[in-house]
């Protein structure tokens, strides 16, 4: 008779904790790097399993199928519809006018919905053709193949991806972090049912389907907590609506920056497709390793910075835009910075730890790992122009992270063709081009934006850095003694335990130095990292913070 009034207490602190509000950035990045974490460490089981059914040339096909599709979804959304959509969204809620925001809502999915349809339905029949543009060093055989993975990836995974992260930025914008960030774990989800459920009957097809069942659950996840906030969306195309042309200036330089770089990471996909068999698969798993630190410190700080510093930039609060800014970028070099030294002192063991099955054999390996170095070295970078990026959006300029962009892009095409095509180097300085033109990229981006805001307060912006990276630097040291002296004369690495023992010894060393460093060196973000760990048995405390900034200088 009491299970009625249990299920139901239960069901409410469960609707409580998964559509309340994060307030502070500290919050909202939490709740982001929480679900970072866990579908980056996804999207490595999903890698590792990969490399467990099939070899690195049948991989590489798996990746090429998905280059046709990511071009689109990255085109339309990553950085365009989102980034440009909650500095828009949100001026009208801070207006009072949530209505006019949910039919600029409206508007925005119903015509996302519909141009993606007609370029599905366009990109079907061209798929041969665009294949062999972007794999020029496959066979006939290979072409076909992939031609029916890109077709069904397609169909299955463009469209809900799309409406997906247009839903997100409206629930970011009411500060609802939490299951939106949820939605790329279900996404790896359904990657991993395919190969673990669907590959042994269906093969390399049964992976493939298991992105289209990811990217279904991807948009399913937040339907109910969009309800939540009392959107009700309406069938409507209004191409004379004010907020849509305001979206589309901000949206048009992004998305054509976005354009530009998955041109580049094209030039790139080529390339490696022309080196040999593999390193499509050496490439895209160093790539996909290397983000792991920027999606759970990089991205979510800037993601939850930016309906902040949108706030505080339509009203006009440009000292607390400043502040802002900093807080965030201290915090993201923070944490970046061990996790680069850390990727460049582990690469071996780490790749042999993610990747290593039997069929990713010890060339595979060594390859990766270096490749995976020389994308380390720019990580901070890669992490500042998220944010950077993000405050030029704030402030509604799009033109001048687009110019910087496209300078950035342009170099690293020019190098990665030279590295390549002329020095012959092999797959790795794919990694070394990408980290050259993201320092000049995040450099520059600093530069236009101090000038723009009237000076950062140099004390405040450079002294940080400094710090962090003497620590990062000491830190690195302390890890590469442990390795090599108990590699040698303690563990036998062969074995996976052993393996995972030295690098877990390696690494406990090499942060507990770091800590103390960055204590020792007074850098006030380690007392963030502090009530982190206070806070780790107390995970509402972090996920509701109240204070709107936290850790500021």
């Amino acid at each position: 008779m009491w299970s009625i009034p249990i299920i139901g207490i239960i069901s409410d602190m469960f609707k409580r904790f998964f559509t309340r509000k994060q307030t502070s950035i500290l919050s909202a990045a939490f709740a982001i790097a929480a679900m970072v974490f866990t579908s980056r460490v996804l999207g490595l089981v999903r890698n590792r399993l990969l490399t467990s059914h099939f070899t690195p040339d049948e991989i590489d096909l798996y990746f090429a199928a998905l280059r046709i599709p990511n071009f689109l979804y990255e085109i339309l959304i990553a950085g365009a519809i989102t980034v440009a959509f909650i500095p828009v969204f949100t001026s009208y809620l801070s207006q009072k006018k949530q209505e006019e925001a949910f039919t600029i809502a409206a508007i925005i999915l119903n015509i996302a919905g519909i141009i993606v349809s007609i370029a599905v339905a366009i990109l079907i029949p061209l798929t041969p053709l665009v294949l062999r543009v972007i794999v020029p060093g496959f066979t006939d055989a290979q072409i076909a193949e992939t031609v029916y993975y890109t077709r069904i990836v397609l169909v299955l995974q463009v469209l809900p991806l799309v409406i997906g992260n247009i839903i997100t930025g409206i629930l970011q914008s009411f500060k609802r972090f939490l299951i939106p960030a949820m939605a790329p774990v279900v996404y790896n989800i359904g990657s991993i049912f395919g190969i673990v459920v669907l590959t042994p009957a269906w093969g390399l097809s049964g992976a493939i389907y298991g992105i289209g069942l990811g990217a279904v659950l991807f948009l399913i996840i937040q339907l109910p907590l969009l309800a939540t906030v009392a959107y009700h969306h309406r069938f409507i195309v209004s191409l004379r609506h004010k907020g849509l042309w305001r979206l589309v200036r901000l949206m048009l330089p992004r998305t054509f920056v976005v354009g530009a770089s998955q041109v580049d990471a094209t030039i790139d996909f080529m390339l490696a497709s022309l080196i040999g068999p593999g390193s499509i698969t050496v490439f895209a798993f160093a790539q996909q390793l290397q983000l792991l630190p920027i999606g759970l410190f990089g991205l979510p700080i800037a993601q939850a910075a930016l309906p902040t510093l949108s706030e505080y930039a339509a009203e006009g609060k440009i000292q607390a835009f400043k502040d802002s800014i900093l807080t965030s970028l201290h915090q993201i070099l923070f944490f970046v910075f061990p996790a680069s030294a850390m990727l460049i002192v582990l690469q071996i063991p780490i790749v042999r730890l993610f990747y290593g099955a039997d069929q990713f054999d010890w060339p595979v390996t060594v390859m990766t790992g270096r490749t995976i170095m020389y994308f380390s070295f720019s990580l901070f970078a890669q992490s500042m122009i998220l944010l950077f990026s993000r405050a030029f959006f704030a402030l509604q300029d799009s033109r001048t992270p687009v110019i910087v962009a496209v300078g950035s892009i342009v170099l690293n095409s020019l190098l990665s063709l030279l590295f390549v095509m002329w020095l012959r180097l092999d797959v790795w300085s794919l990694g070394l081009s990408t980290s050259i033109s993201s320092i000049i990229h995040a450099f520059a981006l600093l530069y236009v934006l101090d000038k723009k805001v009237h000076a950062f307060d140099r004390t405040r912006l450079f002294l940080p850095f400094i710090k962090i990276m003497t620590a990062t630097a000491i830190m690195a040291i302390f890890i590469r003694i442990p390795v090599k002296l108990l590699d040698t004369l303690v563990f036998d690495t062969t074995r996976t335990f052993s393996l995972l023992v030295l690098t877990g010894i390696a690494s406990c060393i090499g942060l507990a130095t770091y800590i103390f460093f960055a204590w020792f060196f007074n850098i006030k973000e380690v007392l963030l990292f502090m009530v982190f760990a206070r806070k780790l048995t107390k995970v509402k405390d972090i996920l509701f913070e109240p204070s709107r900034e936290v850790g500021g200088e």
